[in-house]
């Protein structure tokens, strides 16, 4: 598991104290929604202010999360107050401090009136022990709210005028306001039909248009309130740049995508004019997907509707700060934006792009003590997605005959015994097979090896990493040094420095590209990150910027031969580990710098959402994932084994709980003083990439035969071994095999037993799988051997009904991945090692997404949860 250059940050709850500076008034809003705060700024500020009778100030809520913040706040602005409303998105559980203050001054005697809604749709009654008033009060306040827009604005202003005067009946009714409906960038045609159906919430306006039918039609997707505050500068610059492209362009604005009325809405017209890519401004996850529960109940029934759109989902999302904060942080994104942005969404099956607009502050209004927050786009970034999305668009619309595609091997170190060294993936035979699909498929390709070992060797005879094997050899394609450094004359020039500086050689007139074509299948050599002898330190150097011919082969790829996509084959290249943000990246960073705006599709092996994460954030890749080998590598000893673990752990937290990254470096470096391999590990190279390369090393030590072969299933003996590896473990409802067998309890340690005794219960498990594969289309009565013994009937159904459909399946990678390069939507699934219990990660084949491994906590996040309560 390897890292990169990023350092722990705090939590977004950890910030430092913002100083919270207001005068008490009449009237107080608080909400954590700057779009509603500055609706309200627009129609309220003109009602209620300094010069009217009764005063006005609106505050973001957010600050006040802080116990210090929220108590100044009650003691000296809350308490004076005639009327507080409260607008707060997480209820209780995110604003207990500021909650449990009204309370305090309440019971103090502060006579302030407290009116404390829902900050979403749903209605939360855990808030109406807070409220000074009635439900019925409560909740007619609340709908002018819930359905916004202007007009219940104004509504709610007569509302809040009757409250101040001790009123609580008269208030008018909210108008019902669509919640989702189709914008067009210029003309506006309303539905008639539709606007005079009361049940019906849906504003139908045409998209914007382009009469060419053969035109790539873009969607994108974004939230009702922005359209109803007038916040859409983001929107429309994405607009105008998806338009310079020749794109026809459609918005669809909507409270949420989870409304099941807005998905029918979306899949209807998709019927009539289906889209080829859609780009989302939305944040959570539509599904949450298989997890809890036994594995009956995991198993996804559902299919998502933007499984049946069936096109590229990219997530675009906005950041809740501003763009100073963006460029100085090297995380890219707060921990709540990550969450909320980019994990969350992760897990529908989203292609993640990057950041493309930031909250910027307006103009301060005294008379209101606020300060308006509005999104504002960043060209640089918007021209990015633009690009992107028009490649995805035309991959999705060349035919396969003209589809020109480049296949990179990795090459870990760099030596030429180690071309195509997928982690658990025999990529070379992979490669094979995946190009004799593609020439099924219609796709131009040309003198295909015979098998893994010939394409290795036609590799080899060109050029390659390895300048000793490779001296004298003639290339068979290059770019120019001209060219090369025309291409870097364009980048940054903080980007360029940092190039000059890091790499001083004399960079050749020609830069050679390795690799070779066949047809229109480009299969290249991932070029090296940098030169001497420490090959594997450079290989994951978090702050190392890639040496000029690294860029130059990535140039090659995509201005000489064109490509319409490009599939990194196997865990893991350095792509995504080149220096730079960890997530939202920009035109500054190295991975961004290299690919551009190819896309990127990428086998990836299923046990390491870890290390295959980093290539959905950093390099935009759609992730097809495979099965582990039937038979595993040379396997880690116990303390490498949790030390793999950790560090995936670590990985995952460094983002979104630093504080809890924290305490596991501490469990790291416990462990290698324990261990007494920890001497192996270099000295003057940080421990924990030195960790994460040491482990590279060993589970890269595989036997080529008992590897996996991407979209075929282990067959034979390899069968049995693999079924038996998911058999050992136990669950909650059923017994690993071996202690049924035995007829011990599921906690019953093996390690016990002698070497002839694990090897004769090893023979006996491998002789009831092979039966009830036997009697698999029969009755499993008839398997009878040991059907006597305890929890082997659980077992065996588990097998049948569960394990073995998901195993099937997973002969579906060469063609999930064969559709992804038709621009077609991958499915999102789970991620994890089905050897450690995670059957719910099959079948295999599918965008992953990085599943948190502690449905129960890990002791790491136990401990930190248990000194949290210590500390209340």
């Amino acid at each position: 598991m390897h890292r990169i250059a990023t350092k722990p940050g705090d939590l977004d709850s950890e910030k430092k104290l913002e100083s919270v500076r207001q005068s008490p008034a009449d009237i107080l809003f608080i909400s954590t929604a700057d779009t509603e705060l500055s609706g309200l700024a627009q129609v309220w500020g003109k009602r209620f202010g300094k010069k009217a009778e009764q005063t006005l100030s609106l505050m973001q809520a957010i600050p006040l999360q802080h116990p210090d913040a929220a108590e100044h706040y009650a003691d000296h602005v809350l308490c004076e107050a005639k009327l507080a409303i409260f607008r707060l998105h997480g209820g209780y559980g995110y604003f207990p401090h500021l909650l449990d203050e009204i309370i305090h001054i309440k019971s103090h005697g502060a006579k302030t009136r407290i009116l404390v809604l829902p900050g979403t749709d749903e209605w939360d009654p855990e808030l109406m022990k807070f409220n000074d008033y009635a439900e019925p009060v409560v909740r007619k306040i609340f709908a002018y709210f819930r359905e916004g827009g202007i007009d219940n604005m104004e509504r709610a202003a007569e509302a809040v005028e009757l409250l101040l005067e001790n009123k609580t009946e008269g208030f008018p009714e909210a108008l019902k306001i669509p919640t989702f409906g189709w914008l067009a960038k210029k003309s506006v045609e309303k539905n008639n039909s539709a606007a005079k159906s009361e049940k019906d919430t849906k504003l139908i306006i045409s998209p914007t248009s382009c009469q060419d039918k053969e035109i790539g039609r873009v969607w994108i997707t974004f939230y009702r309130a922005l359209q109803q505050t007038g916040d859409m500068a983001v929107v429309e610059a994405l607009t105008e740049a998806l338009i310079k492209h020749g794109l026809e362009v459609s918005g669809f604005y909507a409270y949420s995508l989870r409304e099941p009325e807005a998905q029918q809405e979306m899949l209807q017209k998709a019927e009539e004019e289906p889209p080829d890519a859609i780009l989302t401004m939305q944040s959570f996850s539509i599904g949450t997907g298989p997890c809890g529960g036994n594995i009956d109940e995991r198993e996804e029934t559902r299919i998502s509707f933007l499984e049946r759109l069936n096109c590229p989902v990219i997530q675009v999302p906005t950041s809740t700060e501003d763009r100073e904060e963006w460029l100085k942080n090297p995380r890219g994104l707060s921990a709540t934006n990550a969450a909320m942005s980019v994990v969350l969404p992760e897990t529908d099956g989203r292609l993640f792009s990057t950041v493309v607009g930031f909250k910027s502050e307006e103009t301060y209004d005294p008379d209101l003590q606020f300060r308006s927050k509005r999104l504002a786009p960043d060209s640089n970034q918007i021209a990015h997605v633009a690009e992107l999305t028009a490649n995805w668009v035309r991959l999705r619309r060349t035919a396969n005959t003209e589809k020109r595609v480049a296949i990179i091997l990795a090459n870990y170190p760099n030596k030429d015994s180690r071309l195509g060294n997928g982690v658990g993936l025999d990529t070379p035979a992979s490669v094979i097979a995946f190009l004799k699909d593609l020439g099924k498929r219609g796709y131009s390709v040309d003198n295909i090896p015979e098998n893994g070992d010939e394409l290795i060797q036609i590799l080899q005879a060109g050029i390659t990493n390895d300048s000793e094997l490779s001296y004298g050899k003639t290339p068979d394609q290059g770019i120019s040094r001209e060219r090369l450094f025309e291409m870097i004359g364009e980048l940054l020039e903080s980007s360029q420095a940092t190039l000059a500086k890091q790499w001083t050689h004399e960079v050749a007139d020609y830069i050679p590209i390795a690799g070779k074509r066949f047809g229109n299948i480009f299969i290249g050599i991932q070029p090296q990150r940098g030169f001497g002898l420490q090959t594997q330190a450079i290989y994951h150097d978090p702050a190392l910027s890639p040496p000029p011919e690294y860029l130059a082969f990535y140039q090659w790829i995509q201005e000489d031969f064109d490509a319409h996509a490009v599939i990194h084959f196997g865990k893991h290249g350095n792509l995504e580990w080149l220096p730079g943000r960890s997530v939202a990246l920009g035109s500054d960073d190295f991975p961004q710098i290299a690919l551009k705006t190819l896309p990127n599709l990428y086998p990836f092996i299923v046990n390491d959402p870890g290390e295959g994460t980093q290539a959905k954030r950093r390099a935009s890749a759609v992730i097809v994932d495979h099965l582990t080998p039937p038979l595993t590598r040379a396997g880690l000893y116990e303390e490498l084994d949790k030390a793999e673990r950790l560090l995936e752990e670590h990985a995952h937290c460094e983002t979104l709980y630093p504080e809890r990254a924290h305490e596991l470096e501490h469990e790291i470096e416990h462990l290698l003083e324990h261990a007494d391999w920890s001497a192996e590990l270099p000295e003057d190279e940080d421990q924990l990439n030195a960790l994460s390369n040491h482990l590279c090393e060993l589970k890269e030590s595989q036997i080529r035969s008992g590897l996996h072969i991407f979209g075929q299933l282990p067959q034979g003996e390899k069968k049995i071994d693999f079924l038996l590896s998911l058999l050992r473990m136990p669950s909650v409802d059923r017994p690993g095999l071996l202690q049924a067998l035995l007829g011990k309890a599921s906690d019953f340690d093996l390690d016990t037993l002698s070497i002839r005794g694990r090897d004769e219960i090893e023979e006996r498990a491998r002789q009831w799988i092979k039966d009830e594969l036997a009697h698999a289309k029969i009755s499993k009565s008839q398997n009878s051997s040991l059907s006597g013994v305890e929890g082997i009937s659980e077992i065996s159904r588990w097998l049948n009904v569960i394990l073995l459909p998901r195993f099937m399946r997973c002969a579906e990678e060469t063609r999930s991945l064969a559709l992804a390069l038709e621009g077609r939507f991958v499915s999102p699934g789970p991620s994890g090692a089905p050897t450690r219990g995670r059957i719910d990660v099959l079948p295999t084949g599918r965008n992953f997404y990085s599943v948190d491994p502690r449905v129960i906590p890990t002791q790491t996040a136990w401990r930190c949860g248990q000194a949290l309560a210590e500390e209340l």
